[in-house]
């Protein structure tokens, strides 16, 4: 069960994965043993899944964003396990969901270009099929985060 603290702890971390110890104890008012044990068991937990450094996307390169809604009129696992296995890997597909409603699959792609983009498509279209797919470029980035809300976390 999380209190308080540990949605303090968590809640920082999301910013600052490479605080001290030292420090996040004092932000979240432990000693430094108690906010090690409390990390140690967050992680243990599996509350804390990793730690990792977001790199910049126009550093690296890849600053466009498309996003793809595919529809399948095929739902077997003989169709979806070699489409994970896909998705798995191009790198460039940063999330991948399955929804409700027409669109069956979203997926977010990081490119450099749309040229790019149009080499993953023929790709996915090659070893798969789909019954439609529509490419949606990102104008502009209103919000990103990967920051998780804790105050539901119990």
């Amino acid at each position: 069960m999380l209190d308080d603290r540990d949605r303090a702890i968590l809640d920082y971390l999301q910013a600052n994965s490479d605080v001290a110890v030292a420090e996040l104890a004092e932000r979240v008012n432990l000693s430094l043993s108690a906010c090690a044990r409390r990390i140690k068991r967050l992680e243990d937990e599996a509350s804390i899944q990793s730690r990792v450094a977001l790199l910049n996307r126009a550093k690296m390169r890849v600053g466009t964003t498309v996003f793809v809604a595919l529809r399948n009129s095929r739902h077997s696992s003989d169709w979806h396990e070699p489409f994970v296995r896909l998705l798995a890997d191009i790198p460039e597909i940063l999330e991948a969901h399955r929804l409700t409603g027409d669109i069956d699959y979203i997926l977010k792609i990081a490119v450099p270009d749309v040229e790019t983009y149009d080499v993953i498509y023929k790709r996915l279209v090659r070893k798969l099929e789909f019954s439609g797919i529509s490419a949606y470029i990102s104008m502009e980035t209103l919000k990103a985060t990967t920051a998780v809300p804790v105050g539901y976390a119990g």
